[in-house]
């Protein structure tokens, strides 16, 4: 079937409303405690992390318990998914045994006491190689944790290990690794969307409470949509990117992914602050997320930017209006009538800034074989590419987006539009796209049949941005909505968020993975 046009859904959605405005029944599904089989470790696993850390403080569970259960599984499914490079299990059982002595004593570090969380592994931690996917660094250990790693184990956070992406952060399908590519939990042939490709799988496998991700173009937007998870890009500067190998520097961020908006907002919390050794951080003052998240949205005015409604595919529109639907009714009204500033050049904005061929150039003059073939091929061509003059203008314009960027909101308070445009496609299909004549799009971002298309442009706005469950194709293939804001609007962001979950029952539904599941081959490339 073709894609909709953006005139083509417009015209649909009008018809749905004209109708009568029936919604499909939502989806339901049963707790996994009435489950009478599953596993104890499996119930355990399979708590939203706001559950698991009111049973910490209230002592009913350990963070032993959850941290062996969590392994358990990890050895279960995650040869099936390929989401960990790195598993930290004897390191995390010993932290776990730390806080388990602390919660004994009564003393909670903070709200993520005790609660074991993933991390991608293009994050550093000290004492662990941190690889970015790639075999350049296949064997690198820094010798210290990045900033949010330092931040997240003060609130008693477990590192539980490190996760699979897209190679350097440098795609939107989590295919091209030096590991292996990352399996959906929903179709095990389909891509897991990228770059935090391991952090969405592992997420919405129930191998990790929450996990962080980046997000230079949609990295962690795009496989919480193809997940079937929540994940937030903050506000530019909000969460220290320090200790965070670059993808391109000026656009790079940090953020949350987990199952709820409860738990992506109680991460939040525990992650942002000014770094003053970090270049991009800025000053903003502490906010409590989880209070922000509960208020009304009913005054709410949202906009639907028509250029991001282009040539969806069908089953990705239908879904889209129905949840504009549900959102009109919770708010003051949607508008199609809200254009965002346009991207200067389009696609090659990104190589003219220069971030990414500044970090690479000497590594490509010393391990240029030791990069996956589409990676290599992409950066070869950047680092040829930007002159000096070019990355000054371009650096230029985005510091002029993200000064004005905000007037776009003067008459609505937020954005939504479906967070990618088309179902993930099979990772056999996306290697031979990658492996192929075609010129490699990890930074295809705004043109063609890329992820990222609806995602990245919010990257350079550096704005706040998220992402999560609005319903299932016919195939049981997640389906993701997007939520944006203002500068430092992340408490209406999660809001809004909050109002649609608790309207609906998708973010309940889970991949129906079993120990004997079936691991479709991967061509050889």
């Amino acid at each position: 079937m073709g894609k909709l046009s953006r005139r083509e859904f417009t015209m649909f959605l009008g018809s749905a409303v004209a109708a009568g405005g029936a919604l499909a029944s939502w989806p339901m599904m049963a707790e996994a405690a009435a489950n009478a089989e599953e596993p104890a470790g499996d119930l355990l696993a399979a708590l939203t992390l706001m559950e698991a850390s009111a049973k910490i403080h209230d002592r009913t569970i350990t963070s032993t318990q959850l941290t062996k259960a969590l392994l358990e599984r990890i050895g279960v499914y995650d040869p099936k998914l390929n989401s960990y490079i790195t598993v930290m299990g004897k390191e995390a059982l010993a932290q776990a045994a730390q806080l388990d002595a602390e919660q004994k004593a009564g003393k909670f570090r903070g709200p993520l006491h005790g609660i074991p969380i993933a991390i991608k592994d293009n994050i550093d931690t000290a004492g662990t190689r941190t690889t970015a996917a790639s075999g350049v660094f296949q064997t690198r250990v820094p010798s210290e944790d990045a900033e949010i790693i330092r931040r997240l184990k003060a609130s008693g956070a477990i590192i539980l290990g490190k996760l699979n992406l897209h190679e350097f952060a440098m795609g939107c399908t989590g295919d091209v690794s030096y590991f292996g590519p990352t399996r959906n939990p929903w179709q095990l042939d389909r891509v897991t969307g990228g770059s935090s490709a391991g952090s969405g799988a592992a997420v919405a496998a129930d191998l990790c409470f929450g996990a962080l991700g980046t997000d230079t173009g949609g990295s962690i937007r795009v496989p919480s949509s193809w997940c079937g998870i929540v994940g937030i890009k903050p506000t530019t500067g909000l969460v220290s990117i320090r200790g965070i190998i670059p993808c391109a520097a000026s656009l790079d961020h940090c953020g949350p992914m987990a199952r709820t908006v409860e738990d992506v907002a109680l991460m939040l919390g525990e992650m942002t602050g000014y770094d003053n050794l970090d270049i991009f951080s800025v000053q903003h003052g502490a906010e409590d997320y989880l209070k922000a998240m509960k208020q009304p949205v009913s005054s709410f005015r949202l906009g639907a930017p028509a250029e991001f409604y282009d040539h969806m595919e069908p089953e990705v529109a239908s879904t889209i209006a129905a949840a504009i639907e549900v959102l009109s009714k919770l708010t003051a009204g949607i508008t199609s009538h809200a254009p965002m500033p346009e991207i200067p050049a389009g696609e090659g904005f990104f190589e003219q800034m220069g971030d990414t061929a500044s970090y690479h150039e000497k590594l490509l003059k010393g391990s240029a074989m030791a990069y996956m073939p589409p990676t290599r091929k992409e950066l070869e061509s950047m680092v040829k590419a930007p002159t000096a003059i070019d990355s000054a203008r371009a650096h230029d314009a985005l510091v002029l987006i993200r000064r004005t960027v905000d007037t776009a909101f003067k008459d609505i308070d937020l954005v939504v539009m479906p967070t990618t445009r088309s179902l993930p496609p099979t990772i056999n299909d996306s290697l031979a796209d990658e492996m192929g004549t075609k010129k490699p799009h990890a930074y295809d971002f705004f043109e063609g049949s890329s992820g990222c298309n609806n995602t990245a442009p919010f990257d350079v706005y550096g704005i706040p941005a998220l992402s999560l469950p609005c319903g299932f194709s016919k195939s049981g293939l997640p389906i993701g909505l997007m939520i944006a804001g203002p500068h430092f609007a992340e408490g209406k962001v999660l809001a809004l968020a909050y109002a649609y979950q608790q309207a609906t029952e998708w973010h309940k539904r889970k991949p129906t993975l079993t120990p004997d599941t079936a691991v479709p081959p991967v061509v050889e490339a």
